[in-house]
């Protein structure tokens, strides 16, 4: 899922999404979310019921980033606070600096600057 303020109202509260990323993550695919695009991860739940993230190494857009480009508002909810609540083990770098989290099939970046790593990681994970 890529990442942009369009996503806080695209992909948190979407059925097909939630239904594609359940289905992919539970076929053992790899599932990958950049910036904003982890909006989708938190109404996923695994194949036992659980939260996606629960227990799970992830990233996405910190709270003092969203508060440093004063889009706040516009968020149905913070991004780090968020996968926090959900059980996520929530990792970061200092903001606008790349980081991405691999956890099993699970790949995530922060933000914008974690695009190239975050490309790198997934096609790491589909080659052979």
């Amino acid at each position: 899922m890529v990442g942009g303020h369009g996503t806080c109202a695209d992909f948190h509260d979407n059925a097909v999404l939630k239904s594609a990323i359940e289905t992919v993550y539970a076929a053992d695919k790899v599932v990958a979310a950049v910036c904003h695009g982890p909006m989708s991860l938190p109404q996923c739940n695994k194949p036992d019921g659980t939260p996606l993230v629960k227990d799970k190494v992830v990233t996405g857009f910190k709270n003092s980033e969203e508060h440093g480009v004063g889009l706040v508002d516009i968020c149905p909810f913070l991004l780090e606070s968020k996968l926090k609540e959900m059980g996520g083990k929530y990792e970061f770098a200092d903001d606008w600096n790349a980081h991405v989290c691999v956890d099993g099939k699970l790949v995530t970046g922060q933000n914008p600057a974690s695009s190239h790593a975050f490309a790198a990681a997934i096609v790491s994970l589909l080659s052979p």
